[in-house]
């Protein structure tokens, strides 16, 4: 990642610790067989079923005192800790770059209820830690001592992409020596699908088809992902198990329109060309990337378009995994960040579900059907959200 401040890097920034929560599987193996499994079908939201957030909690009352965001992100990073090993660095240099596009909206939602039916006497004295945005993030720093900044980004559908890029930076630029990073999100309360389906957002049929000649929309999806991110030299010197490298990172905003996209991905392309000028590549370079693609019809037509002409005829392989998933909106990019580490780990890359029929005006390479075997190499993820946000991140495999 190119410094623009004087002296002191860049460091390579390694990634030595993977943690993940999603429907689709909890755990990181659990997680990539999910990728290989079918899509989403006549639902609205795709919500972790039977959740247990006692393992990751000292005692019942704690885990009652966070909001379901946080008990998501607190049990990916005990996996990605865990995963990372005995990391040597600092805590005082050790920081918490966190993202949700929500926050705590079920605790939210619910003690709205409580007011209206009991009076604000009745209202949980725990509503403000519980509903507040950097929860999460915060939690991560208490449970694991992690001194360094603490800071919790909220670019809608985009945010957890700045959050792994601006954790990047903070390695590369030697102001941070390790930190944790990734995102959480569950927010698929009564309110928010009232919200999401009235402004058409949702798929009217259920199902999450990114891509596809016949998407109509989003499925809602929920959970976290978070990377442990180390200086390369110190990661060495420790010993630890490298599983990928952030190469480049890039954000840019549409300044267009509220919810759609600027016409032709314009703001998309300028910040996949900026994520490659940082990492020093040209398209030709990227092996795969790991779509936004959210089964709009606008967002997907934009996305491709960007692609089309950041790629040209090079035409990397294409995936989407939010056949799976659904849209975890703040989490998403993490969770995609995750899909492309386990990918290089396979060497496959994950079909997009849900699809049978690519759009015929859409020109890429769509992985689709049956998991697609790579040589891994450079991989790109993108993620675009409401109010313009544009992020991509460009991830290596390490070797």
């Amino acid at each position: 990642m190119r410094n623009p401040f004087a002296g002191g890097g860049p460091h390579r920034v390694a990634i030595t610790g993977l943690g993940v929560v999603a429907p689709c599987g909890i755990g990181r193996e659990a997680f990539w067989s999910g990728l290989l499994g079918p899509g989403l079908s006549d639902t609205k939201a795709n919500e972790i079923a039977d959740w247990d957030p006692s393992p990751y909690f000292d005692n019942p009352k704690e885990a009652r005192r966070a909001d379901r965001v946080e008990q998501f992100a607190l049990a990916a990073a005990a996996e990605a800790f865990e995963q990372a090993g005995a990391i040597t660095a600092d805590r005082g240099r050790f920081g918490t770059i966190f993202a949700t596009g929500v926050g705590g909206l079920h605790t939210l939602e619910e003690q709205v209820g409580v007011l209206l039916e009991k009076g604000a006497r009745r209202v949980s004295p725990f509503l403000v830690p519980m509903m507040m945005a950097n929860a999460a993030g915060a939690a991560i720093s208490m449970r694991h001592g992690l001194r360094g900044p603490n800071e919790t980004i909220c670019t809608a559908c985009a945010a957890s992409t700045h959050a792994i890029g601006y954790a990047a930076r903070l390695v590369a630029y030697g102001m941070c020596d390790a930190v944790a990073t990734g995102g959480s999100e569950s927010a698929a309360t009564p309110t928010s699908l009232a919200g999401f389906g009235n402004m058409t957002a949702l798929s009217t049929s259920g199902s999450s088809k990114p891509f596809d000649a016949a998407r109509d929309g989003f499925v809602m999806g929920e959970g976290s992902a978070v990377l442990i991110l180390e200086r390369w030299d110190l990661a060495v010197s420790r010993g630890a198990t490298i599983i990928g490298e952030i190469l480049g990172a890039a954000s840019n905003a549409d300044a267009h329109h509220i919810t759609a996209p600027s016409p032709g991905g314009v703001g998309a392309q300028a910040c996949m060309r900026l994520a490659l000028e940082d990492a020093g590549l040209s398209p030709s370079d990227i092996v795969h990337v790991n779509a936004h693609g959210t089964s709009t019809p606008l967002n997907d037509a934009a996305e491709a378009q960007a692609m089309k002409e950041v790629f040209g005829a090079h035409r990397p392989a294409v995936t989407s995994t939010k056949g799976v998933t659904g849209h975890a909106l703040g989490a998403a990019g993490a969770l995609e960040a995750a899909a492309v580490l386990m990918s290089f780990a396979k060497k496959l890359i994950p079909p997009t579900a849900g699809t049978t029929a690519l759009d015929p005006e859409l020109d890429i390479d769509l992985v689709i059907g049956s998991p697609r075997p790579w040589t891994p190499g450079p991989a790109m993820s993108n993620n675009f959200g409401f109010g313009g946000h544009n992020g991509s991140i460009i991830i290596g495999t390490g070797a």
